[in-house]
């Protein structure tokens, strides 16, 4: 079997955040590589999710929550018990780009639970991990607003 890819192609409402991650998975259950750059961003941490709906009609309001299939409480890439979709942060340096460069263990580009169709969501504030002490620390990890979403398609 050859390796998984798929790309989304990020927009914000106003078009002044922009990007392109790629994904990549040698094979189903392997961990999944994203690589990429997100331009527009404030200088700083900013949480990087995959939301559980492929839906932008109404922007990247529609896109629901967190990717969340085994109903756990939000958490940090590294953490047992988080939502599948929880990535973290990615960083913007002071030209506003941040480089995305992640492996992960938990989203897969293949069966019952693939990421493909879903919607990438970077948000305007950093992801506290759930470990904020926030009223939205363990949904959301008070991440704050949309920035910026697209859908996660298959690629050659």
């Amino acid at each position: 079997m050859s390796a998984l890819k798929a790309v989304c192609v990020l927009k914000g409402a106003d078009n002044s955040v922009t990007g392109t991650v790629h994904f990549s998975q040698e094979a189903s259950g392997s961990p999944v590589t994203l690589t990429g750059e997100i331009s527009g961003l404030a200088p700083g941490q900013h949480g990087f999710h995959v939301h559980q709906f492929g839906d932008n009609t109404n922007g990247c309001i529609s896109a629901g929550a967190h990717f969340n299939p085994f109903n756990k409480e939000h958490g940090a890439p590294e953490d047992t018990d988080r939502h599948v979709g929880d990535l973290g942060n990615v960083g913007a340096g002071e030209d506003g780009i941040a480089k995305v460069n992640i492996t992960d263990k938990m989203i897969n580009l293949a069966g019952p639970q693939s990421i493909i169709g879903r919607t990438m969501v970077i948000h305007a504030d950093i992801d506290d991990l759930g470990k904020g002490g926030h009223e939205l620390s363990k949904t959301t990890g008070n991440a704050g607003g949309r920035l910026a979403c697209g859908v996660i398609g298959i690629t050659k």
